[in-house]
């Protein structure tokens, strides 16, 4: 009986989980943004991005920047064609404008979130967070 309940655990850990979702990364260094701590963001060029192990057939990037400590805030983010075939790509400043980080008081924790997708189909998602200021 054990066997069998094992087995069942396994078959539906295999149809259900995706390594692509877990095998895509993303980091990115803030740049020369304007040091903003007033809590009124300035609206800024996007971070320099590298994003690795993007899922065959994603003809676009979409990033989105969440205040961890005010996740109401809409910071918003921007939209990125790929070229097909891309697997990794970095993300020059340039590519879209967004309101910058900028904590009222001292420090904060923005987190980037990137979905690699096919038309309206996601394909692949991933996060990384940093301090600002640092």
């Amino acid at each position: 009986m054990k066997k069998i309940i094992v087995s069942a655990f396994a078959f539906v850990i295999s149809i259900t989980g995706t390594t692509t979702f877990a095998d895509m990364s993303i980091t990115f260094q803030w740049g020369d943004i304007p040091l903003c701590t007033s809590g009124r963001p300035n609206t800024v060029s996007n971070p320099d991005f590298t994003i690795r192990n993007i899922p065959d057939g994603a003809d676009q990037l979409q990033f989105r920047l969440v205040d961890l400590n005010v996740p109401t805030f809409n910071h918003g983010g921007g939209r990125v064609r790929l070229a097909e075939g891309s697997s990794d790509v970095r993300v020059a400043p340039g590519a879209f404008r967004y309101s910058s980080p900028c904590p009222p008081n001292g420090s904060h924790i923005y987190q980037w979130t990137v979905t690699a997708k096919s038309g309206r189909q996601t394909l692949g998602t991933a996060t990384a967070a940093r301090d600002y200021p640092e």
